[in-house]
This record gives C-alpha cells, sequence and structure tokens, in this order.
C-alpha cells in the first residue's frame, strides 16, 4: 500500500514537471505565428509592431536590450527571425523544434578566431551571427518555409 502512494505521488510528480517545462517551451521557427505572443512575453517586450506586405508580415518586438522581428509567411507560419540588441537572445525557444539540429550543427562547426560573422548551417535550418559589442546581430530562418519570391537577404 505505502509503495502504490509513493509511486502515484512520483507519477504526479512527473506529470506535473513536464507540463511545466512544456509551457516554458516557446515554439517560433516552423510554427505558427500565435507563438509570437509567447516570445514577447517572454521578452518582457515594451514595444511591438507589425509590417506586412504580399509575401509576408514581420512581427518586431522591443525589450530594452533587444529587438527581434519575426517574418511569418501567408500560411501563417514563422520562416525567419532576425534581431539586434546588447547580446545575442537565447535561441533555444525561438528556433523551437529546430534548436537540437542547431546545436548539432554548432558542435560541429569550426570556430574560426577572429571572425565576427560566424554561419551555421544544417539541413533544416541556417543560423548566423554578426556585430561588436553593444550591436550585436542575427538571423535563423529554414530555408524549406521561405515563401517563393522571397529572397533570404530579406530577413534582416
Amino acid at each position: 500500500m505505502k509503495t502504490g502512494k509513493i509511486l502515484c505521488l512520483l507519477t504526479g510528480f512527473c506529470l506535473a514537471l513536464t507540463i511545466i517545462v512544456a509551457s516554458q517551451v516557446h515554439a517560433t521557427l516552423g510554427e505558427s505565428a500565435s507563438s509570437i505572443t509567447v516570445n514577447k512575453k517572454a521578452l518582457s517586450a515594451v514595444k511591438s509592431t507589425t509590417r506586412t506586405s504580399s509575401r509576408y508580415t514581420v512581427h518586431e518586438f522591443q525589450s530594452e536590450t533587444l529587438a527581434v522581428r519575426e517574418y511569418v509567411s501567408p500560411s501563417g507560419v514563422v520562416f525567419g527571425i532576425a534581431w539586434n540588441g546588447l547580446s545575442h537572445p537565447d535561441l533555444t525557444p525561438l528556433l523551437g523544434s529546430y534548436a537540437s539540429e542547431h546545436q548539432k550543427a554548432v558542435n560541429q562547426t569550426r570556430r574560426q578566431p577572429g571572425r565576427r560573422h560566424v554561419k551555421v548551417k544544417s539541413s533544416n535550418v541556417v543560423v548566423e551571427k554578426w556585430g561588436h559589442m553593444r550591436n550585436l546581430q542575427g538571423r535563423a530562418y529554414a530555408p524549406a518555409l521561405i515563401p517563393q519570391g522571397v529572397n533570404t537577404d530579406e530577413i534582416k
């Protein structure tokens, strides 16, 4: 009987932990535009704007130290992210399901001393970082999700 209670408590604890961790995951790249609201809250955005063109919509939100732009296709999927600020953002929540693939690619990429521009490319995601102190920039995109007629240079 005592073992059953312990097992029940342990199961409940694991379920609660799973729910808490899942609620902290911010799906963005490759996810629907609804994930943008979660990222705004996570970044404590103080300013938010939206620009729309015929090929995509850009949702920009800013905190006191960072500006993030998320590019959404007409079908409602985030295909690119760009940022600039005092530091690079934590990419794990911004890359969503691409984060582990990106981390594997980072581990396999040689660091080139003296280079300010870093490009990490895997089969499904490209992440670039550049800049200098107090003006760090970058972008991430999933090439397969980019709408037809949109150039990667537009993700900036």
